[in-house]
C-alpha cells in the first residue's frame, strides 16, 4: 500500500522557517561559520516562531568550482571554512591575541579572505591539538569515510591539487604498499585533517542543540551526484562508470529545461546502480548514515534520478544529446527504510517529473517540493505550485536557492502575462517593493504542512541578492545576511504573520 507523506516524514503540524546557508551567517573572517552570530541566528528563528531551519550541503568547496557547495572533493567531510576561529578561542584551542585584527565583515562571502584569516588559525590549532577520548571515538565511528578522505586530502597536497586521474599510477590506483608507505610518513598530516574534521563536528553539533532546545528541525540537503575529483570516487572507482584512465564515460546533467535551453551538463560520474546493487548499497547506506548524523531531515537533490536519469556522453559540451537511463529505486529505498525507518526524507521532485517518479515517491511516502515563484505564467488553474491546488505534504518554497529573489523575478523575468495573472490572483495591483509580501503570505496562508522562505524575500531585495545561477559557473554563492538586516522589522512581521496562519503552535 502506498504510504502518504504525512506517514513517512512526521509532517506533524503547520511550521514555517528559512533557507540560509552557513555561508551567509554574518562574519568578519570572510565567510559565515558555526560561530557566535550563527547561535544568534538560531535564536532569531525562535524569536520570530520558526521552527524549521534549511541549510545547504556543508561538504568542502573550492574556488575550482566557484566554491559550489554541490561540488566537493567529499559527500562526508565538513567544510573547515565553517569551523568558528571565536569558538576554538572560547575552548582554549587559540590565544586571544591570535584573532588578528580582522577589521569589518564585507557585503558579500569572501573566500580568499576567509583562507588567509581562518587557514593559519587552523592550521596552528589542528598541530597543538593533543588526542583525547572524545577525538578517538570520532575517528572509530567515521573511520568508514574519513581514513580514505584524509589520505586524498594529503595526496591531493602532495601532488599539487592536481586531479586523482593525474597522480603516479601507484596512488591513482591504490597500490596497497604505496598507500601504507604513506600513512607511515605523513602520520602527523593526516591527524591533522582528522582533527579539523572533528572540530567541525563538535561545533555543528553544538549549533544543532542550540536548534534542538529551541524546537528547530534542521533540513540537510544532499546531492545525488558526487564531484569525480573526489575521496569517494577515488576510494571507490569501482563504483562508478569510469574508463581505464579513470575518466568517466559518460556524465550526469538534466535535459533542456526552465532554466537552460541546453539543459545542464554538470559533469558527476555515474553510478553502477547493478554493481552498487550487489553490494547491498553499502557506500550510500554510509552516506545516509552520516547525513542522518547531521541533519533532523534529509532533502535529497534530484531525487528523479534515483529512478532514472540523464546520462551525457563525456565528450558532448552541453546536455543535449544525453538519454534516459533507469535506476532502481525501490531495491535502493527498501535497503535504506529497512536501514534508517525512521529517517526524514524529501525529495526534490522539480522539473520534468514523470509518472514512475510520482510512483516512487507516493509508494514510500516521500513528501516533494513546490515553488511559488512557478506558479504564475501558464496554466494557473491546473498548476500545482499555485496554492489552490497545494496538498498538506508538501515542503513549499516561495523560491529556491536556484531561483531568483522574489522581486527579482518581478523586475527581470515575470512576463506581462503572468503579472496580470498574480494581480488577478491575489485581488490587488503589484509594486515591486511589496511584491514579496504577496509570495510571503501565499507561501504561510499554503495548506501545505511546511513552507520555507529566504530572507533574501523577507528583505525584498532584487536579483544582486541571488544565491545560484544555474548554468552560470562564476559570481554564485556570494551572498551574506548582513548584521543589520537581523535587526531589521521584517522578521517582526514574520513572527505576526505566522501566528496569524497558524504556523508557530
Amino acid at each position: 500500500m502506498d504510504k502518504t507523506p504525512n506517514d513517512c516524514v512526521g509532517l506533524d503540524r503547520r511550521r514555517s522557517g528559512l533557507l540560509l546557508h552557513i555561508s551567509s551567517i554574518p562574519s568578519v573572517f570572510g565567510v559565515g561559520d558555526f560561530g557566535p552570530e550563527a547561535h544568534r541566528f538560531v535564536d532569531l528563528l525562535a524569536e520570530t516562531g520558526q521552527s524549521l531551519w534549511q541549510v545547504l550541503p556543508l561538504n568542502p568547496t573550492d574556488g575550482g568550482s566557484d566554491h559550489s557547495p554541490y561540488s566537493s572533493i567529499s559527500a562526508f567531510a565538513g567544510n573547515a571554512f565553517f569551523i568558528s576561529p571565536e569558538l576554538l578561542a572560547e575552548d582554549g584551542l587559540l590565544k586571544g591575541e591570535e584573532l588578528k585584527p580582522i577589521g569589518y565583515g564585507s557585503d558579500v562571502v569572501d573566500y580568499d579572505k576567509a583562507a588567509y584569516l581562518k587557514g593559519p588559525l587552523l592550521e596552528k590549532v589542528c598541530q597543538r591539538f593533543s588526542c583525547d577520548h572524545d577525538f578517538e571515538s570520532f575517528c572509530q565511528s567515521e573511520s568508514q569515510w574519513l581514513d580514505e578522505y584524509a589520505l586524498f586530502v594529503v595526496l591531493k597536497r602532495k601532488f599539487n591539487s592536481r586531479s586523482w586521474v593525474e597522480w603516479p599510477d601507484a596512488f591513482k590506483y591504490r597500490d596497497k604498499r604505496a598507500l601504507e608507505d604513506l600513512l607511515e610518513k605523513e602520520a602527523e598530516a593526516i591527524r591533522q585533517v582528522k582533527v579539523a574534521q572533528y572540530l567541525f563536528d563538535r561545533q555543528w553539533q553544538a549549533l544543532r542543540k542550540r536548534c534542538q532546545d529551541h524546537d528547530i528541525t534542521v533540513i540537510g540537503d544532499m546531492p545525488i551526484y558526487v564531484s569525480h575529483d573526489s575521496a569517494d570516487v577515488w576510494s571507490h572507482q569501482e563504483l562508478f562508470d569510469l574508463d581505464d584512465r579513470g575518466c568517466p564515460r559518460s556524465v550526469a546533467g538534466v535535459p533542456p529545461d526552465y532554466f537552460s535551453k541546453t539543459g545542464q551538463r554538470w559533469g558527476n560520474p555515474l553510478y553502477k546502480w547493478n554493481l552498487m546493487k550487489e553490494r547491498g548499497f553499502k557506500w550510500w547506506l554510509s552516506r545516509f548514515e552520516r547525513n542522518l548524523k547531521l541533519f533532523d531531515a534529509l532533502r535529497i537533490d534530484h531525487f528523479r534520478g534515483f529512478v532514472a536519469y540523464w546520462a551525457v556522453p563525456a565528450e558532448e559540451e552541453t546536455a543535449v544529446n544525453g538519454k534516459w537511463m533507469k535506476a532502481c529505486p525501490y531495491d535502493f529505498f527498501d535497503t535504506v527504510r529497512r536501514h534508517f525507518p525512521n529517517a526524514v526524507v524529501i525529495a526534490e521532485d522539480l522539473g520534468l517529473i514523470t509518472d514512475d517518479v510520482k510512483a516512487a515517491m507516493r509508494h514510500y511516502g516521500f513528501p516533494g517540493m513546490a515553488v511559488l515563484l512557478f506558479a504564475f505564467g501558464g496554466d494557473v488553474a491546473h498548476n500545482p505550485f499555485a496554492p489552490h491546488n497545494h496538498k498538506e505534504g508538501l515542503l513549499l518554497y516561495a523560491g529556491t536557492h536556484d531561483n531568483n529573489t522574489v522581486r527579482g523575478w518581478f523586475e527581470e523575468e515575470a512576463t506581462g502575462e503572468a503579472i496580470r495573472q498574480l494581480e488577478s490572483y491575489i485581488g490587488h495591483q503589484i509594486v515591486a517593493e511589496r511584491v514579496h509580501w504577496d509570495f510571503v503570505r501565499m507561501a504561510l496562508s499554503s495548506v501545505a504542512k511546511w513552507a520555507i522562505l529566504s530572507p533574501q524575500d523577507l528583505l525584498g531585495l532584487g536579483s544582486e541578492a541571488r544565491m545560484n545561477f544555474p548554468g552560470r559557473s562564476k559570481g554564485n554563492w556570494r551572498w551574506r545576511l548582513r548584521e543589520e538586516y537581523l535587526q531589521s522589522k521584517v522578521f517582526y512581521i514574520l513572527r505576526e504573520l505566522s501566528q496569524l496562519f497558524g504556523r508557530t503552535g
